[in-house]
């Protein structure tokens, strides 16, 4: 009795099927400047998580001083 070949294609993910759907509706440029303002969102959320946990850490140390 011999085994069932086993397929060696990757299903794609999700990502990989909006990655293509946006390669096929987006010039080069497009997909860019995309990719580069969801770079900035993120950068700007983490700067926001940062200024957040600063001023925690300011407000704890200014109320046990004396």
């Amino acid at each position: 009795m011999q085994a069932a070949p086993v397929r060696a294609t990757a299903i794609p993910t999700f990502t990989d099927a909006l990655r293509a759907v946006e390669s096929l509706l987006m010039s080069s440029g497009q997909r860019t400047a995309r990719r580069n303002a969801w770079t900035s969102v993120l950068e700007d959320r983490r700067r926001a998580k940062d200024r957040v946990e600063a001023q925690r850490v300011l407000e704890q140390s200014l109320a046990g001083r004396p």
